[in-house]
């Protein structure tokens, strides 16, 4: 049984109150991981071929009470900021309740990702935008969703530990006042071109940008475009232009589903 998730990027976020979500806003984007799951007799995961430990998966077959092969494959970065932890896990729960009969809900095996990834310190809501498709925003007053397929471009020059980062009691507390503060200011559906320009005063604020990240977004900007670094990943995303960036998608118009 297979099923797909798609990735995301985050432009902005800060924590909420709960503590194992956030507020922000997102893309979700068509590049994703593909899970395909079946019968074992011990769970293994195996990312594009290679055995591979992957946490949160491990942590949701533990939660379902199932054991199973889990082979993924993802057409995106993996550890560059597009959500892939969220969207195998998020693929995999859809595939497992498929394949095994569970009867569980969306939201339930929605939930069920979400709590894995937090257990594992690798997301704090990448899942909600995962299962919904479009641009997704959350202020702390619910998630809004909102239906967009634009052409994203984006380059990635390696990865930031997630669960370093979201451990980072002095980053966080930076995360929280920067981000509150953009995300207070944002409009409920903010422009793509909007989102990026504040987001990438969100990042530079922070000081997160890398050389090579300030450099792609420079190149976008003489383009005429608009580009700002995904959260959390050595990785710059545009729109606005065409070629400019290594890679080109878009928007992903719909959320996770079966194949």
């Amino acid at each position: 049984m297979e099923a797909f998730a798609p990735g995301s990027v985050t432009a902005v976020f800060a924590p909420a109150e709960s503590g194992d979500e956030s507020r922000g806003a997102s893309l979700a984007i068509e590049d994703g991981v593909v899970a395909s799951v079946s019968d074992a007799e011990e769970t293994v995961v195996t990312l594009d071929g290679t055995a591979t430990a992957f946490e949160p998966v491990e942590v949701l077959l533990d939660d379902l009470g199932v054991d199973a092969r889990v082979d993924l494959t993802a057409d995106l970065p993996v550890g560059c900021g597009f959500g892939a932890s969220g969207a195998a896990t998020l693929a995999t729960a859809l595939a497992v309740d498929e394949r095994f009969d569970l009867g569980a809900t969306r939201d339930e095996l929605v939930e069920a990702s979400h709590r894995a990834e937090v257990a594992a310190g690798t997301g704090l809501g990448d899942v909600f935008i995962q299962e919904s498709g479009g641009l997704v925003t959350s202020y702390g007053d619910g998630i809004r969703r909102y239906h967009r397929d634009d052409p994203v471009e984006y380059v990635s020059y390696g990865g930031i530990a997630t669960s370093d980062a979201l451990g980072d009691p002095g980053l966080m507390a930076e995360v929280e006042r920067v981000g509150g503060a953009v995300l207070d200011a944002l409009p409920a559906e903010p422009s793509l071109t909007h989102l990026l320009d504040r987001s990438w005063e969100f990042a530079r604020e922070l000081g997160l940008p890398t050389d090579q990240v300030r450099e792609a977004v420079a190149d976008v900007e003489a383009a005429g475009g608009t580009a700002s670094m995904a959260m959390l990943g050595e990785t710059a995303f545009a729109v606005g232009v065409d070629g400019v960036l290594d890679e080109r998608t878009r928007i992903a118009a719909e959320g996770a589903r079966l194949l």
